[in-house]
């Protein structure tokens, strides 16, 4: 079981490359995520969906596109063609991330068209891609899907799709490069870290790190979106303290040498369809100059990493990893360790 994935601009003819290419793959279906959008614009209060200015900001859109396409694969394997945009790398985490961990490869592929081409395109194109929007807006959107477009390219987009410029290419001749260059390998599928869904409450064991300046380590997980502290789940038979030494040193190639202390113990509530589950926090202690400048990453793992203030920190994480630092800044400085249920102090 495989997803191929075609993303690109609005107009750059993903669905008509996708069309051609289940004619191509042998045992492939296609499936169209714009039809799961279509559903939640008629499920979700008017009021939810208009809040959302594309309704990809949903996280139930994100679910369900790969529930419906690991569910699409378990009913009737072989291949899924997926024609979609998604230029947020915080999105394509989220997605391909929670595909790798039902064990499905993504293919990733970028259709190129000149951008002279796609706003052509763009101004023919009478009827919006969704019912309930009218055509300004979908100009706007139009405008703004091509802003994103070019932001993605300059940042993440070309180091991890493979690239098929198809300006001179109909989507015939569109679709049987791209099944060749899969088919051959030269498509390899993403190098995205497997990690498997829990099927109950887990125990996770996080370790903060300083510089010099007191900043902390973060780091940016290939596989989910949001910044991180450096740790993982704990395994059976380990301790959490040991756990967090080894996620530390497999993360970033750092080596403690000594246990770390614990600053944080917090119960995280269960989200559906997440289980929640404790999670610690342990002070790895200030790292010298050398060390800090010596984090290795494993790349299918994690694409960056860098040191910030509690301030930056709070830009960069999400709220409820981010309230679990702010009381493990608290403890450290006053030599403590803090008990919290979902990310609020207790006793």
């Amino acid at each position: 079981m495989t997803v191929v994935w075609i993303n690109g601009a609005f107009g750059a003819g993903k669905t008509t490359t996708a069309r051609e290419l289940i004619e191509l793959i042998p045992h492939s279906t296609l499936f169209d995520p714009e039809i799961v959008g279509a559903a939640l614009a008629h499920l979700l209060p008017a009021k939810r969906v208009a809040e959302a200015g594309d309704l990809q900001e949903l996280p139930i859109w994100r679910r369900l596109v790969v529930d419906t396409a690991a569910g699409m694969l378990a009913e009737l394997g072989g291949t899924l063609v997926v024609p979609m945009t998604v230029f947020r790398q915080e999105y394509r985490d989220e997605i391909f991330g929670g595909l790798a961990a039902r064990r499905i490869p993504v293919h990733h592929l970028l259709l190129t068209p000149a951008e002279t081409i796609l706003r052509e395109r763009a101004a023919q194109r009478e009827a919006p891609p969704d019912p309930h929007w009218g055509g300004a807006r979908e100009r706007q959107w139009s405008d703004e899907q091509m802003d994103a477009y070019r932001a993605a390219l300059a940042s993440w987009l070309t180091a991890d799709a493979h690239l098929v410029d198809n300006s001179a290419l109909t989507s015939r001749e569109t679709a049987v490069r791209i099944a060749d260059s899969v088919g051959s390998g030269a498509v390899p599928a993403c190098d995205i870290v497997q990690t498997p869904e829990p099927t109950a409450e887990t125990l996770a064991a996080g370790v903060l790190l300083f510089d010099e300046h007191d900043r902390v380590l973060l780091v940016d997980p290939t596989y989910k979106p949001g910044w991180e502290f450096p740790g993982g789940v704990v395994e059976p038979g380990e301790a959490p303290a040991r756990a967090g030494i080894r996620e530390v040193a497999e993360e970033t190639g750092i080596r403690l040498r000594e246990v770390p202390r614990l600053l944080v113990v917090d119960w995280e509530r269960p989200a559906p369809p997440g289980f929640g589950g404790l999670r610690l926090l342990f002070d790895g202690g200030r790292l010298g100059s050398a060390e800090a400048s010596g984090v290795l990453l494993p790349g299918p793992e994690l694409r960056a990493w860098r040191f910030a203030s509690e301030q930056e920190a709070a830009e960069m994480l999400p709220p409820v990893r981010y309230e679990r630092l702010r009381w493990a800044l608290r403890a450290r400085e006053r030599g403590t360790a803090l008990y919290l249920e979902a990310g609020v102090p207790v006793g």
